[in-house]
């Protein structure tokens, strides 16, 4: 079985953290193949192309795969990925993020690839964006969505809101759940030495925020209601872990407030290094208006860490009210302040909220599990074309 995944860009971020863990794991099957093809990865973001050095030949940059919409340019690529994919004749192609997700359907339909695959690491369009960009994603979607075979989601509220929206059919949608490496995070340690490296004292509460410094991810709802929270619970820090094109505004507005000793940013850290940082954590935050299913919810529980979300997308799927964390409204801030006031004055609660938390996790977000559904998965496809039957058993 020949499988070929196609993303935008390998950043550092879940969706790419996702299609990497998936590769790798599907390539230690003896009956697969697998390929990578992704556009070229550059910015403050990072990149997670290096992964692939020791994996020779499984990844191939075309140059002209980039986020931005750029007709002749992503027309130029439509005609690259056709070619690709005549040339090596995948049985499989499963494309991931918005640009790659509609170009390498529409590209794979056209060369005649038997199986397509498309997973919604998080919505293409929605009320985060303007009138124009939401009608035109939408529309993408729509036409992707005719020749795809089946769609994988990380949460189940994605394959809610793309059936919403008239794109495919109940039977073609699979909720895998966006799985990682556990351990790292089942054993982290609160590493005094750590925290002391990022002026952290002892009795410091830690409330972590893990996410690329960009616009939608919230970081802006946190300044609001921190002069607020450090009034009730002067002893907290916040430890933003994450880089982008926000940080120097949100490094002054910390100035501004007064507060550049409660705020600490990490700047860019590869995913390796994530598990170490929650460690030092006391709750993790997420406060994105847009997101599928965010990793970091999953880790920081898996670390044993509560977790506040606002209840956006596939989060309370993980962030179960005063089960695993508090789920807040979006945009509620007052809400978020209290909350925040609350575990970091309850050491107890913490613990208890965690604790549950990490039972839940282990159960269903093992990078194990998620590289054996999608196996399943293929195989159940295979299965169901009479030309590939061969391949499923």
């Amino acid at each position: 079985m020949h499988i070929v995944h196609v993303i935008t860009r390998l950043i550092v971020g879940g969706a790419q953290e996702n299609t990497i863990a998936s590769a790798l794991g599907l390539k230690q099957k003896a009956d697969v193949r697998v390929s990578l093809i992704s556009g070229p990865a550059s910015g403050p973001e990072g990149s997670l192309q290096d992964v692939f050095a020791e994996h020779p030949g499984l990844l191939m940059i075309v140059p002209a795969l980039v986020r931005p919409i750029h007709p002749w340019n992503d027309f130029l690529v439509l005609r690259r990925l056709r070619k690709i994919f005549r040339e090596q004749k995948p049985d499989i192609v499963h494309t991931h993020s918005g640009k790659a997700g509609v170009l390498g359907r529409l590209a794979a339909a056209r060369a005649g690839v038997p199986i397509i695959v498309h997973t919604i690491h998080g919505p293409s369009f929605g009320p985060f964006q303007g009138a124009i960009a939401n009608a035109l994603f939408r529309r993408a979607e729509l036409v992707a969505g005719r020749v795809t075979t089946h769609f994988v989601t990380v949460a189940d509220a994605m394959r809610d809101q793309y059936l919403a929206a008239g794109i495919g059919r109940p039977q073609q949608y699979t909720t895998v759940y966006s799985g990682f490496d556990l351990e790292p995070f089942l054993t982290a340690k609160n590493d005094p030495d750590l925290r002391a490296r990022f002026g952290i004292g002892v009795e410091d509460v830690v409330v972590g925020k893990i996410a690329r410094l960009f616009k939608l991810k919230g970081h802006d709802d946190l300044m609001d209601v921190a002069p607020e929270v450090v009034r009730n619970f002067p002893k907290i820090k916040f430890l933003l872990v994450g880089d982008g094109n926000l940080r120097s505004r949100l490094e002054a507005r910390a100035r501004a407030l007064g507060l550049e000793r409660q705020f600490i940013f990490t700047g860019l850290v590869q995913p390796g290094q994530v598990a170490q940082l929650v460690g030092i954590m006391d709750m993790v935050i997420h406060l994105s208006a847009r997101e599928g299913l965010a990793r970091a919810l999953p880790q920081a529980l898996a670390a044993a860490k509560p977790v506040i979300a606002y209840d956006c997308d596939g989060a309370r799927e993980v962030c179960i009210r005063d089960e695993t964390g508090f789920l807040l409204r979006r945009g509620d801030k007052q809400g978020l302040s209290d909350s925040l006031v609350r575990l970091a004055k309850d050491s107890g609660m913490r613990r208890r909220l965690g604790t549950r938390g990490q039972g839940f996790v282990k159960e269903r977000f093992a990078v194990e599990r998620m590289v054996e559904d999608l196996y399943a998965l293929y195989k159940r496809l295979a299965a169901e074309r009479p030309g590939l039957a061969a391949l499923s058993h």
